[in-house]
Parts: structure tokens; C-alpha cells; sequence
């Protein structure tokens, strides 16, 4: 049986915005809400034509998505995005903030201001601001709020990439406190950190043999792939299966990290 047989009734219906979605884990996940009866929104900023290329999909299977571009460092094109989404819906029961990336690899000593901004919007003020904007459309009947972190984020990353991975701290200390606060509204919020996944994003910002390394060194012997994340989203989604889970982390990378 593969995940794409399995069905979580619970969802179906549900309105779920995923950012960063037109590529990789992302897009991955836009297909398999689909699958499970949700109404999707489907964030892109750049990449158009893979957006429109992942939404023929959805469409073709009889699924039903609304594709919305917006630039994610900006705070109010997030906050357009949620409520295009929400609208043409007509609610929004969860959000996940997907969108994000390493920038460039730049090595601690050499960060510039400008650097750090382009992360830290990219990273940890979309989250906020997409969060924010969800919210009152959330507080309305309950849902749930899932951030995409990283193993960056516990291991501090790679050569060039800490500033990427301390940004992905920051948003797993953001998904406790969200989770602290937002209970009270009947929402839950946690997050997910995988591991090496083989994406577009590593095809640009994997170090030379990374890949290779990595995938002799997990227990699992292999690096992971955009399905492997889904199951997880998928189960912090549902109220059914994670009624009671919010303001954790869950690592998906193979035995890469085990903390």
C-alpha cells in the first residue's frame, strides 16, 4: 500500500494554504491534500511554470486548487495571499508555512546586514507574517498551522548555511510559542524539520558530494524524498490523529540527527 491509497476522512474539505508550493516538499504536499479531498492553495513566487504544471495536476485528478503568487519576504503580499485563499474558498481551516530557502551559502564571518535580511525575510518574517494574517480566518472554527524547519536547525548546518539553519531555528521557537498562545482558539501549530531531501533545493545549495555522504551515513542508507515528508504533515493535519499534539517538532530525515 503506498500513502497515496491511504484516506483520512477528517480532511477532506478542509482549506489548506501551502506556501512554497510549486516545487519539492511543497509541491509534494499540495498534491497529497488533494488527494485526501482538501481545497488548496498553492503559493508560489518564481517558479510559474512549475506552480501551474503541479495545479494541472491536482485539477486533472478532479481535485480542486487555487494557485496565488506572492513574494514571501514581503509581509503584506503574504497577507493578500491568505486572504485571496481564504476568500475564494470561502474559509481557511489550516495553514503551512513552506516557503523559504538558503539564499546563498555564506560563511558566518563574511554575513553582510544584507544577507541576513534576505534570509531572515525569506525564513522567519513570511512565518510570522503568513501566521498573522491566517489567524483570524483560523480562530473562526479551529485548524492548524504546520512550519517547514530543517535538521539545520539542530545541527547548526553545514559550511555557509548556519545563517540558513539558525532562521530555521528561529521558526521552531515561533511554532512553541504560536502553539502557547493559539490553543485557546482551538488551534493547534507545530513543526517539521527534515532532513537531506532530495529537491531543487539541493540541486542548487548541496555541497559537493553531500548527497553521496549523507546517504552513506543515515541508518536508513538512503537521503529522503519529498513523499517522505508527507505522511507526517499529513498526520499534524488531522484532528483525528493529532488532536492532541501542538507545539512540537517532528524530525523526518532517516536517522540523520536523532536527538
Amino acid at each position: 500500500m503506498s500513502l497515496s491509497d491511504i484516506v483520512i476522512p477528517d480532511l477532506k474539505g478542509l482549506a489548506v494554504l501551502i506556501t512554497g508550493a510549486s516545487t519539492g516538499i511543497g509541491a509534494a504536499l499540495a498534491r497529497a491534500f488533494a488527494r485526501q479531498g482538501c481545497m488548496v492553495g498553492l503559493h508560489y513566487n518564481s517558479s510559474t511554470e512549475a506552480a501551474h504544471a503541479v495545479a494541472k495536476e491536482i485539477e486533472d485528478a478532479g481535485g480542486s486548487v487555487f494557485v496565488v503568487k506572492g513574494d514571501a519576504t514581503k509581509s503584506d503580499e503574504m497577507r493578500r495571499v491568505v486572504d485571496e485563499t481564504a476568500r475564494t474558498f470561502g474559509r481557511l481551516d489550516g495553514l503551512i508555512n513552506n516557503a523559504g530557502g538558503m539564499v546563498a551559502r555564506v560563511l558566518y564571518e563574511n554575513m553582510s546586514d544584507e544577507h541576513y535580511d534576505a534570509v531572515m525575510d525569506l525564513n522567519a518574517r513570511s512565518v510570522l507574517a503568513t501566521s498573522h494574517a491566517a489567524l483570524p480566518h483560523l480562530k473562526k472554527q479551529g485548524g492548524f498551522i504546520i512550519h517547514t524547519s530543517s535538521v539545520a536547525a539542530r545541527t547548526g548546518g553545514t559550511a555557509g548555511s548556519g545563517p540558513y539553519g539558525s532562521s530555521k531555528a528561529f521558526v521552531e521557537a515561533v511554532g512553541k510559542g504560536m502553539a502557547l498562545e493559539f490553543g485557546k482558539y482551538g488551534i493547534r501549530v507545530n513543526s517539521v524539520a527534515p532532513g537531506y531531501i532530495a529537491t531543487p533545493f539541493q540541486d542548487r545549495y548541496a555541497l559537493p558530494g553531500q548527497e553521496q555522504q549523507v546517504a552513506k551515513a543515515v541508518p536508513l542508507g538512503r537521503v529522503g524524498t519529498a513523499e517522505d515528508c508527507v505522511g507526517t504533515f499529513l498526520f499534524l493535519a488531522s484532528n483525528t490523529l493529532s488532536g492532541y499534539i501542538t507545539g512540537q517538532m517532528i524530525d523526518v530525515n532517516g536517522g540523520q540527527l536523532m536527538p
